[in-house]
């Protein structure tokens, strides 16, 4: 399974499960998430939601092998899987604790900024690393981005695809809390814990009022990613990073 599920009382736990990939995302595991989060929605004895990583990393990205041969029709069905797993994320009511170490990188970062609260250990760092791959930002990254920074924060982070360490994270906004990596667990847990025993129902009419505060919503964003990438995708740039990145080596990008 790409994804593990543990259940502890009103705590559910969803770990990334291919740690030997450093969790990279895959279809399968796309898949499994949106399944899993759509199943949570219904289920009244689930308080509190953790999404994290089994391994060193929580997510480094989506998985770049199978990438520099899509045709627009395989394309968009990937895009939209993506999509579908995050839409199902955003629509549970209940709130839901990312738990992050390690690498946190492009598509593992929406994954991340979805949640209701991130908790970064000290080991951890953050990257929109999508410019490496010749694309743009996928995963509603721009979106998220944009609600806790200004467009020059965004644009730094997006066109340079440096990294972000968490202590730089947590001053930006981008995190909750940071805390020692020994403590990750035990931190993630206390604050699930307190969430679940507060009033769910308030949290959840809470989370639907705060996301018609934003426009365009996230859905229109998805949409827009979806011909915006399609594009992309086709250049010569991608077929040249996706080459590059399989090879080791630095991409020779000519913008075309």
């Amino acid at each position: 399974m790409a994804i593990e599920f543990v259940r502890n009382g009103s705590i559910a736990t969803i770990k990334l499960n291919r740690p030997d990939k450093y969790n990279a995302v895959n279809e399968p595991m796309k898949k499994e998430l949106a399944e899993v989060f759509a199943e949570l929605r219904l289920d009244d004895g689930v308080r509190a939601i953790v999404l994290t990583g089994n391994g060193k990393a929580f997510c480094a990205g989506g998985d770049v092998s199978t990438m520099g041969n899509f045709s627009p029709k395989s394309l968009q069905a990937r895009l939209r899987t993506t999509h579908k797993m995050l839409l199902d994320i955003d629509a549970i009511e209940k709130p839901v604790i990312a738990s992050v170490r390690g690498a946190v990188v492009g598509i593992g970062w929406s994954l991340a900024m979805v949640c209701d609260q991130i908790i970064a250990s000290e080991t951890t760092f953050f990257s929109q690393t999508f410019k490496n791959i010749g694309v743009i930002p996928d995963g509603g990254a721009l979106y998220f981005l944009a609600q806790n920074l200004g467009a020059l924060k965004v644009k730094d982070l997006v066109l340079s695809g440096r990294r972000v360490p968490a202590e730089e994270a947590l001053q930006l906004g981008l995190v909750s809390r940071v805390v020692p990596d020994d403590k990750l667990e035990a931190e993630t847990l206390a604050l699930a814990q307190n969430l679940a025993n507060g009033p769910t129902l308030a949290y959840g009419v809470g989370k639907k009022l705060l996301k018609q505060m934003y426009m365009p919503a996230l859905e229109t964003v998805l949409d827009s990613e979806l011909w915006a990438q399609t594009g992309v995708v086709l250049s010569d740039d991608h077929k040249e990073g996706a080459q590059a990145f399989r090879e080791k080596r630095k991409p020779v990008f000519k913008g075309r």
